[in-house]
């Protein structure tokens, strides 16, 4: 199985099979600590092959830079049963997770680790930064 695309962004959807991503981040900038990211979206893309086929366990688990998940509902886990046609040699599939209130409590490193069958399959960085509203901006 190939992880085509994986992508946090604040808006996802699923059109006839094509995937529209809308504002791909990889940064949250906040004035104050703790800060709630109110709703974004983690959009895949898997590639799935013959050998793919059979029950699968596809994980999502957001940590922090210690390797400490961000709260009690991560991971979050789901059953992921795998069916190919004898005839398709492959197929696309969509997935978009849609994650609200993330709370992080402080400045740093995380990561969105994708795993599939407990095999790390991808880690998509984030990074929190706190940010000073007061500070003289530079002109131009």
């Amino acid at each position: 199985m190939d992880i085509q695309i994986a992508t946090l962004c604040d808006f996802a959807a699923d059109y006839n099979g094509k995937m529209v991503i809308n504002g791909t981040f990889d940064t949250l900038a906040a004035p104050q600590m703790p800060v709630v990211h109110p709703q974004c979206c983690l959009a895949l893309r898997l590639c799935i092959t013959p050998e793919d086929t059979g029950q699968r366990k596809f994980s999502v688990n957001i940590i922090d830079a210690d390797g400490n998940s961000l709260d009690d509902k991560m991971p979050i886990e789901a059953d992921m049963p795998i069916e190919l046609p004898d005839s398709v040699p492959f197929m696309t599939r969509n997935l978009i997770l849609n994650l609200q209130g993330l709370s992080f409590p402080e400045d740093g490193i995380y990561s969105i680790d994708i795993s599939i069958d407990e095999e790390l399959m991808t880690r998509i960085p984030l990074r929190i930064v706190e940010v000073d509203q007061n500070a003289e901006q530079p002109t131009a």
